[in-house]
């Protein structure tokens, strides 16, 4: 029996030969296939990107606790294209029955584009504002977060005619999710850490009408 190679970094690799790969090695918690190429990630630190990132599924969960009809991934594997199976750090689907463009394969992977994206980045030279961006945006994620941690700054980008559009804040510096009525974040209170403000302003998302109306659209699959 020929022995199945295992990954590597840099490797440049189909989905097929990547997923055979992965599957071979079973300790291994993450891997992603970007572009046709491999990347394993290293060790990841709290500040940079555990706490942020628990900080991100908070928000996304509380609202998906009140959005019958939604659902929040943590990490998972993503088949994108051929050259693409990615495992964002936090995403939020509509459902496939509710209308969702994305769906679940026969053995649980997400195949398809999810509505909504967040990669938690170093910085502003990190892949995730490169490569990636790239490869969602083809593939139709019609909103893209990216959090730079390391550069106190979080953009929010929406598809507008195949092109990543960046969301303007409103006049109180919140921004509105143009896929998931209701979802609204307080960049400059999430940035400091003032989670308490950032749930608080999530909370009047979700009493909006715009919300109530969403709701009451997805209410007949659920």
């Amino acid at each position: 029996m020929v022995k199945t190679p295992p990954l590597a970094n840099g490797d440049k690799l189909n989905r097929y030969e990547f997923e055979r790969r992965y599957n071979a090695m079973p300790n291994l918690k993450k891997a992603e296939l970007i572009e046709g190429i491999v990347y394993m990630p290293a060790a990841l630190r709290f500040r940079s990107h555990g706490q942020p990132h628990g900080r991100i599924v908070g928000w996304l969960g509380t609202y998906e606790a009140v959005t019958p009809g939604v659902a929040l991934g943590v990490e998972p594997t993503v088949r994108l294209d051929l050259d693409n199976e990615p495992q964002p750090d936090a995403i939020l689907i509509i459902a496939p029955e509710a209308g969702g463009q994305a769906r679940l394969s026969e053995d649980d992977y997400i195949e398809g584009a999810p509505e909504l994206i967040v990669e938690i980045a170093a910085s502003s030279v990190a892949m995730d504002l490169h490569a990636k961006k790239q490869a969602y945006r083809r593939n139709g994620v019609k909103e893209y977060i990216v959090w730079q941690v390391l550069d106190q700054k979080l953009t929010w980008f929406y598809l507008e005619q195949g092109e990543y559009m960046e969301l303007v804040p409103n006049t109180e510096g919140i921004l509105q999710s143009q896929v998931f009525p209701g979802l609204w974040l307080a960049v400059a209170d999430l940035l400091a850490g003032n989670m308490q403000r950032v749930l608080t302003v999530l909370q009047a998302g979700v009493q909006s009408p715009e919300h109530a109306a969403f709701v009451q659209r997805l209410a007949p699959f659920v």
